[in-house]
């Protein structure tokens, strides 16, 4: 049952008299309270609608455009997805950049350079320690600036298989004086880009390597990570943003607590939400994406009690799996919260969501989400990042 308007105010009666409380602790009872349960029969199918923010936009998705090295991209169609097709084939997963020449015409085995604070300076090759690499199972990579532009499409979930990034180093015996590891790929070699800063590099506390799980990938979907994905190695950091996700690794470098901030950690600061572009990569936060939620399709159906909208959109990010959601269609509306069901299993990856919808009138409606429970940090979507609008002409 839909929260009536005096509820979501917050005014309970207790003993006769009325209290006012927080709506957000008013939305995470009701939400608490949501059962996860099938939606019944959608109806026959009579279209789909456009989402977007603000006008319409043509889009292209699986192909590669907008330029060539640093500022080719390819955006992923997030209005596919289906209960079963929940993994990116790898020439649909998104590009934010291509493979750089350096890289692409490597002869050779491939080898990554350490040195730093370190027992002994070396040159890794590549095949001496993918006998390690391990199944790390669906992770999402998400580009920092994805946006409604691009309906969101860069954005892709694949299947990995790696080398856990604390076990290389933990090989390379770090002195006592190394506090974090400078992770470096090849596309800062003969390019340039009127748009991008060049340099692909990412420091990581020491300390925080088990907990953070990142790894060096070398297999995406059961295959070598493709040319334009950091082939033959990248690095993969679960549950933050790609511009941390350093392609085509070629280094690895111990430092200590004064190493400055990496030319990618500066151009990506506001991205990732950083108070401001630090000097040293010390002071840099978690380039880590918070719990969110967004639509990726309307459909248009006809039921027994006539014309219904089918809302199905993602949730995804976060440290843990949400499975209550809130709706709103537009800022003068209540938040309505309902269940994600099937209650997702994990956070790595998407999770689809379902929202069955009759409007009121014709009109063009936002379409707005949070997630109700309000201890869980979700700094985009509570800053309307993801909202997405639908124009309804019939109801």
């Amino acid at each position: 049952m839909n929260p009536s308007r005096r509820e979501i105010l917050g005014t309970f009666a207790v003993a006769g008299t009325a209290m006012l409380v927080e709506p957000g602790e008013v939305l995470a009872r009701l939400a608490a309270d949501v059962p996860c349960v099938s939606g019944g029969p959608a109806g026959e199918l009579l279209g789909t609608l456009p989402l977007f923010r603000n006008r319409v936009m043509p889009q292209q998705f699986g192909v590669k455009y907008d330029g060539v090295g640093l500022d080719a991209r390819l955006d992923t169609d997030l209005s596919l997805l289906e209960p079963n097709n929940l993994i990116t084939p790898n020439e649909l997963a998104y590009i934010r950049t291509e493979i750089p020449s350096a890289a692409a015409t490597h002869q050779g085995p491939w080898t990554l350079e350490t040195s730093g604070l370190l027992a002994t300076p070396a040159v890794l090759r590549l095949d001496d320690f993918t006998s390690l690499s391990k199944k790390m199972g669906p992770h999402l990579f998400e580009c920092s600036g994805n946006g409604s532009n691009r309906s969101f499409g860069l954005m892709s979930v694949a299947e990995w298989e790696g080398v856990p990034l604390a076990e290389v180093v933990a090989r390379l015996k770090p002195s006592k004086e190394a506090t974090a590891v400078l992770v470096s790929g090849y596309d800062h070699i003969g390019q340039n880009s009127p748009r991008s800063i060049v340099g692909a590099s990412w420091v990581f506390p020491l300390a925080d390597l088990d907990r953070l799980g990142a790894f060096l990938a070398i297999r995406m979907n059961g295959e070598p990570v493709p040319a334009d994905h950091g082939k033959p190695v990248r690095l993969a950091v679960p549950g933050w943003y790609g511009c941390s996700w350093i392609k085509w690794v070629n280094e690895i470098r111990l430092v200590a607590p004064d190493e400055p901030a990496t030319s990618q950690m500066v151009e990506f600061a506001a991205r990732t939400h950083q108070s401001q572009p630090h000097k040293y990569a010390r002071d840099y936060a978690p380039a880590d994406i918070q719990t969110a939620a967004t639509p990726v399709r309307v459909e248009k159906r006809k039921g027994p009690n006539g014309l219904e909208y089918r809302i199905v959109g993602i949730v995804w990010g976060g440290t843990k799996p949400v499975d209550r959601l809130q709706i709103r269609f537009g800022n003068d509306q209540p938040f309505t919260p309902f269940a994600v069901c099937p209650a997702p299993k994990t956070h790595t990856m998407w999770s689809l969501w379902e929202y069955r919808w009759k409007p009121v009138k014709p009109g063009v409606y936002d379409i707005a989400l949070e997630v109700a429970d309000q201890s869980v940090p979700q700094r985009r979507l509570k800053s309307l990042y993801y909202l997405r609008q639908v124009k309804i002409e019939e109801i």
